[in-house]
């Protein structure tokens, strides 16, 4: 669906990104891992085709990005972090006008009832409150049921349940076959949604794999146990794949003195922070 080489571009005389390569397969959830001011953003308009000044190959469902027909955007849904909805029109008058842009119009109510938006249809776009304004500007995303989705921080500003809701939505549209292209700083989100993740830091890529490689090939998975020795309460903490050997450990199971165990491994924000030495969060 996506296949990008040696893609550079600039604001000024001093490259932003840098000699970024990736692909991403049809029906896959990709994802973007950076700080504030790491790229991500500027990759995200480098696929929708709004900045066309970069070098190198950037194919969107088979097209050049910067030679786009006026097709691809059928093919494509946008819900960018900031809300591109016009304010003194209501939220159903804003579906309206961005529908009429596209030959396919998929029913709204449904969207809009499951994200809790429904009765709130008639309001004007001012009177929303941030989160209420990127869940609709979600649902303006998927109105001409797309084939490819970019989704920019879709969490962000959302209380728990409204997150939770999001985030199942994207996982079914995902199971309809749509790829999805995600940035973001969450590393819930994109361990949870991604099938795949690159970490991007001034612009250029330090790291792209599945969660779940990046996470295990960074550290092995560690047990911590705890028991009481001499009155005291202590701690101690094994390799995963040296439990058996972990005397300690094997005596307290044998005795039945264990108290506690747990196990652990390094999130992705852990294997970030190793290979960059930023911060996602």
């Amino acid at each position: 669906m996506i296949d990008v080489r040696n893609l550079t571009f600039s604001y000024t005389a001093n490259p932003f990104i840098s000699n970024v390569a990736f692909s991403v397969e049809k029906g896959q959830i990709f994802g973007f891992l950076g700080p504030s001011g790491a790229g991500k953003s500027t990759l995200q308009k480098i696929l929708t085709g709004l900045l066309t000044t970069y070098s190198g190959q950037v194919q969107v469902s088979g097209q050049e990005a910067k030679f786009r027909s006026h097709s691809f955007y059928e093919q494509i849904g946008v819900d960018f972090e900031f809300s591109s909805l016009y304010e003194k029109l209501t939220g159903r008058e804003n579906l309206d006008f961005f529908a009429s842009l596209y030959k396919k119009r998929r029913d709204a109510d449904p969207l809009l009832e499951r994200l809790g938006l429904l009765k709130d249809t008639d309001k004007k776009i001012s009177d929303y409150s941030k989160g209420m304004k990127s869940r609709l500007n979600f649902i303006k995303a998927l109105l001409h049921d797309p084939a490819l989705l970019f989704l920019d921080e879709p969490t962000s500003g959302l209380d728990p349940r409204n997150a939770r809701l999001m985030k199942d939505m994207i996982l079914e549209e995902k199971e309809k076959g749509k790829t999805i292209i995600l940035t973001t700083h969450n590393m819930y989100d994109a361990t949870e949604l991604c099938d795949q993740v690159a970490f991007i830091v001034d612009g250029k890529l330090k790291a792209l794999d599945t969660p779940k490689n990046l996470i295990m090939s960074r550290g092995a998975s560690q047990v911590t146990y705890t028991f009481r020795e001499n009155d005291r309460l202590s701690e101690q903490k094994a390799l995963l794949h040296q439990t058996g050997s972990d005397e300690k450990l094997q005596q307290l199971i044998l005795n039945n003195q264990l108290l506690s165990i747990h196990s652990s491994e390094p999130t992705l924000n852990d294997i970030f922070v190793e290979l960059t030495g930023r911060k996602l969060q």
